[in-house]
């Protein structure tokens, strides 16, 4: 597997593939690699015959007072893993690569609405950093298919409607949550879960659970988010929001909306970890 840094070293492994006719995946990510990453990276190999992994933690996308110094970087780590897995090349750019003028004076892109609820409404500016950082590297890496993970829901649907609206020739591949055995959502910051947190982290996912159980069972949607929000305080969690909506536009829905097209979400803090996942009603 080759490592590059630079956009010269870059562009000249894209072209020589490009020349072979050769389709590119990419695997946009922030690094501290884990299972879930893998699971994209693997995916992202059926799509084309070479792929692409970004790791560039983005601090345009860290608000103040988020964990953006403390975001684990474990670059070895994460060349060893991906090299065990057959990736073709590992871009990892340094903060002057993607932002040359620096992210105080970068442009920036913001996809309207969507962006504007949920975590958009606990977290401003975040989803513009994301959109601009994924714009970039589209622009960089000119892939024919990104492959995203669905854990990160309102992530995917901005990254949509950004390929979408700017007209971009590439394919966006969303893949399901990678869970652990108890049903936690892998994330990198999983680890900053002390033993008795990791112990309850679980119930974010159960109380989803209940959720769409007690959505299809027809209890009104307001009274399911409200009563979600009071079992995820009494397990200990600080939750920002336990919502149903409907998943692509992640409006809430109308009271006729098919139940196949909605989505609860929910975002809680454990300690002083963050933890957010999702479960389509349409999943198994």
């Amino acid at each position: 597997m080759q490592t590059v840094h630079d956009l010269a070293s870059l562009r000249a492994a894209l072209r020589a593939w490009r020349k072979q006719d050769q389709r590119i995946a990419l695997v946009p990510t922030m690094g501290n690699l884990h299972a879930g990453h893998h699971a994209l990276v693997r995916r992202a190999q059926q799509c084309a015959p070479r792929v692409v992994v970004s790791v560039f933690v983005n601090p345009t996308q860290f608000g103040p007072g988020e964990d953006f110094t403390r975001y684990p970087r474990t670059l070895r780590q994460d060349q060893a893993g991906l090299a065990a897995l057959d990736c073709d090349l590992l871009f990892a750019p340094a903060v002057e690569v993607m932002y040359p003028y620096g992210p105080e004076h970068a442009l920036r892109i913001h996809v309207p609405e969507i962006t504007e609820v949920l975590e958009g409404a606990h977290r401003p500016g975040h989803f513009d950093g994301v959109a601009t950082v994924v714009a970039k590297l589209f622009a960089m890496v000119q892939p024919d298919y990104a492959v995203f993970g669905e854990k990160d829901w309102q992530q995917l649907q901005v990254v949509r409607r950004l390929q979408r609206d700017l007209g971009l020739a590439l394919e966006i591949i969303g893949l399901a949550t990678v869970r652990d055995a108890d049903g936690l959502a892998l994330s990198s910051r999983n680890q900053y879960l002390d033993a008795a947190a990791r112990a309850r982290a679980p119930l974010l996912h159960a109380t989803l659970c209940w959720m769409r159980a007690a959505a299809l069972q027809g209890h009104a949607h307001a009274v399911v988010e409200h009563a979600a929000v009071q079992r995820l305080q009494r397990a200990g969690f600080a939750p920002d929001y336990c919502a149903i909506r409907v998943a692509d536009t992640l409006q809430p829905p109308a009271p006729d909306a098919p139940l196949a097209q909605l989505i609860a979400l929910v975002a809680a803090r454990l300690g002083g970890t963050r933890l957010i996942d999702n479960l389509p009603f349409a999943a198994p």
